[in-house]
């Protein structure tokens, strides 16, 4: 199969690998689309990745095969890639939080350097979730993120009525801001210093701002003109994370959704006499993937405003990563690597 293999230095190749091997219990995808996710750009820009892997997880194909063991899939069917499978037993999932569980190997660990941006993906039997009927393969690769902002939302305990401001119009961020608004949440803000992703995040409904237009509160008790209920931090950004903060009004939430190396330096005074909360959005709500499939499923879901329009080959990743990283594509870029067809 032709797969798109990361070797370093920002380079993307395309190579003939060995199609991945069936297990009793998996299931081979013939992918059709896969995002190009934050991670991905993490992953070759910044060097996050060793040489040799290939990447991708937002991806929905339909199955070639699979193993002797599977009953719930035949080949045939169309497929969006789910959350890798939870122990079931340990404190967090006995809790209602499969995300967290203690009984699986930590990101990264356990990656097999073979992902979606392939002509086949090789998946576990219970870590996949049927395409629903009617909808478009294109709009089924945001699924994985989508989930992923519903999380974000959902640690915030946004609600009606409330001022949101989401830090970056990255996929995330949009995706969010399309939930936001769609949801009926009205007074959302975004701040973003890329002029495409500004665009963007205005056609989904966002007010938008550059980050150097917020206001910096006087001092650690102090609250800015406007403060906003929830802050959603999407960017991975330090300083993004660290503006965030100050924007928050008294008993607001900070959620810390983007990825990123930098560390934030967060002042406790401001946290302890605002009584503010921060805390952490990592992946899905455990029916993430179904909530994500539902609303894209509503034709009242702006996917056509969040995905960009037509696909790119896998001889074409690199380039498209690398302008998803300079900014000059804002909305999500979806790779298929040419052998599907619906």
């Amino acid at each position: 199969m032709r797969a798109a293999v990361y070797k370093g230095d920002r380079r993307v190749e395309v190579e003939d690998l060995p199609v991945p091997a069936l297990g009793p219990r998996d299931v081979l995808v013939e992918v059709a689309h896969c995002g190009i996710c934050g991670s991905d750009l993490h992953f070759v820009l910044d060097g996050w990745s060793p040489p040799n892997r290939v990447h991708g997880h937002e991806w929905v194909g339909r199955i070639a095969a699979v193993g002797d063991a599977v009953v719930r899939w035949r080949p045939g069917d169309l497929v969006v890639g789910g959350p890798r499978p939870a122990c079931g037993t340990c404190g967090p999932c006995r809790s209602g939080r499969p995300n967290l569980c203690q009984g699986r190997a930590a990101v990264g660990e356990d990656d097999p350097g073979l992902g979606a941006f392939a002509e086949y993906v090789l998946a576990a039997d219970d870590a996949l979730l049927a395409l629903p009927e009617g909808l478009d393969p294109r709009a089924g690769a945001l699924a994985e993120p989508l989930a992923v902002a519903l999380h974000g939302i959902r640690q915030g305990r946004v609600r009606a009525g409330q001022r949101v401001l989401v830090t970056g119009a990255g996929p995330i961020g949009a995706l969010s801001i399309a939930v936001l608004r769609h949801g009926g949440v009205v007074d959302v803000t975004c701040s973003e210093p890329v002029p495409a992703r500004r665009d963007l995040a205005g056609r989904l409904g966002a007010r938008v701002c550059h980050p150097d237009e917020l206001e910096a509160p006087r001092s650690p008790n102090a609250v800015v003109a406007e403060p906003f209920d929830v802050a959603l931090e999407c960017s991975g950004r330090a300083e993004a994370m660290e503006q965030a903060l100050g924007q928050l009004g008294r008993a607001g939430t900070l959620v810390l959704v983007g990825a990123g190396m930098g560390r934030p330096r967060f002042d406790p005074n401001r946290i302890l006499l605002n009584e503010l909360v921060v805390t952490g959005a990592f992946t899905y709500d455990p029916d993430g993937f179904e909530q994500a499939l539902r609303l894209l499923a509503d034709p009242g879901f702006p996917t056509d405003v969040l995905l960009e329009p037509g696909d790119v080959p896998l001889d074409a990743l690199g380039d498209a990563i690398a302008a998803l990283g300079a900014g000059r594509i804002a909305g999500k870029v979806l790779v298929t690597p040419g052998r599907f067809r619906s």
